[in-house]
């Protein structure tokens, strides 16, 4: 039966974490769950819909803003439990959520290799909006000569502002934290800040989010020297691999990304569910 939940004990945690390997040993790939999102739920809104057969977990549907207008949701169907109507009625409880936050712009993420996942937005009207190739990165990072000029540090909250700026060239919004993040880095170049970066460790993994260069420096080896650090600097802090996600239509960041030993772990397809 469904359960919708406004925060995720340890035993939920624990169950979700069980499910994902079943999924994954039987489909391959990834599965986009925000692992870092669902250990800090705020336990004040509904954020997650669950499926239980008792005490066995069969459906997840995870609710993620990320500070953007749109929201994003993401889960999985046990591959034993599939069939049986678990991801329509997950989906169509977490839509009523939605739609109870007033939010009209709800992206669907689906595997790329989910024909059941694709079915289903079709089935929700769902509407392709646009598509990532989730890539990792395993083991030591090509090497890359560093330019003296470019520094990375700790965002402060001076850099608010600069970094919302850039965050609106590079990806046409900012989320209002934007800057204030504690896992934020500015990159500098002679002293001024021309781009930004999140980087987060997630459980012996690392993420790197919000990748951007001012547009105007860009094409100048600046992202390479950039990204290049900045997985040294997660192995260092013990992560095994680390991860990001691009546009399949930005080849130019594919390209540098790939050059540096990322290599391509799945695509996801974003479907915009009115």
């Amino acid at each position: 039966m469904v359960k919708l939940s406004a925060g995720l004990p340890p035993a939920t945690l624990d169950a979700i974490a069980d499910l994902e390997r079943r999924v994954v040993a039987a489909d391959g790939g990834r599965l986009k769950l925000e692992w870092n999102a669902l250990r800090h739920r705020s336990g004040q809104d509904v954020e997650d819909i669950l499926w239980w057969d008792g005490e066995r977990l069969l459906g997840f549907l995870g609710i993620y803003a990320h500070s953007a207008p749109t929201l994003e949701l993401a889960g999985m169907v046990d591959p034993a439990a599939r069939q049986r109507g678990i991801g329509g009625a997950l989906l169509d409880a977490a839509l009523r959520v939605c739609q109870e936050r007033e939010h009209a712009d709800v992206l669907l993420v689906v595997p790329r290799s989910s024909a059941g996942g694709r079915a289903l937005a079709e089935r929700r009207n769902g509407r392709l909006d646009h598509s990532e190739h989730a890539l990792e990165l395993l083991g030591e990072p090509t090497e890359v000569a560093a330019d003296p000029r470019i520094t990375l540090r700790a965002g402060v909250p001076a850099d608010h502002q600069t970094v919302q700026e850039l965050m609106r060239l590079g990806f046409g919004w900012a989320p209002p934290t934007a800057g204030n993040d504690p896992h934020t880095l500015v990159v500098e170049r002679d002293g001024q800040v021309i781009g930004s970066v999140r980087l987060l460790p997630e459980e012996g993994l690392a993420g790197v989010y919000g990748f951007v260069v001012h547009p105007d420096l860009q094409g100048r080896g600046i992202g390479r020297d950039v990204l290049h650090r900045l997985c040294v600097m997660a192995r260092a802090d013990g992560a095994a691999s680390v991860h990001l996600e691009v546009a399949t239509d930005n080849d130019r960041a594919l390209n540098l990304y790939t050059s540096l030993g990322f290599r391509p772990v799945i695509t996801e397809d974003y479907y915009a569910i009115g």
